[in-house]
């Protein structure tokens, strides 16, 4: 059997927890996103939406408000990563949370592929319920009735480099 640059992706992808302070190419980034918009959604309605966030302050501001949802004032759950691409999803849509994490899936899996560090960050959706996060949502314009966080995929070049571990036994079932 054939082993593909893509399964070699999927099996090596790991989540990253420190990050270089400088930025990823616009290239990088531009490629990442794309790979987001062709993640399967239900009945092809491609709910989700997503923002992306480079400028410092403002995700010093998401980080605070996703630490308040902790209720850990100083968390730092976004691990020093320059970009932050918070998945929103229409959730007037048929499938909505699976749309968003099939979003975040090709998220991180196209930035594995380009050597970029990725990392799932949850409380998104309580970050975008909260009156700061609906106005952010607002600002964004997005309807702040209509749209509802998934996750943060935060983004940026490794700082580490951590191993891959072993898979459980019994993950698999074949019934045949």
């Amino acid at each position: 059997m054939k082993t593909t640059t893509t399964l070699t992706d999927l099996k090596t992808r790991r989540s990253i927890r420190a990050y270089r302070p400088d930025q990823i190419t616009d290239e990088e980034l531009d490629a990442i996103l794309e790979a987001g918009t062709y993640a399967p959604s239900g009945m092809g309605a491609q709910s989700a939406v997503m923002v992306v966030v480079q400028d410092g302050a403002l995700i010093s501001k998401l980080e605070k408000l996703n630490g308040a949802v902790l209720e850990d004032p100083e968390a730092k759950p976004f691990y020093g990563a320059p970009t932050v691409v918070n998945v929103l999803v229409d959730k007037t849509q048929v499938t909505p949370g699976q749309d968003g994490d099939l979003v975040m899936g090709n998220l991180m899996n196209a930035a594995a592929a380009l050597g970029i560090g990725s990392c799932w960050i949850n409380r998104a959706r309580e970050v975008f319920e909260s009156a700061e996060g609906r106005t952010l949502l607002g600002e964004w314009g997005l309807d702040e009735k209509k749209y509802q966080g998934i996750a943060h995929c935060v983004l940026g070049y490794p700082a580490e480099s951590p191993a891959v571990k072993p898979r459980k036994t019994g993950y698999i079932i074949k019934v045949r």
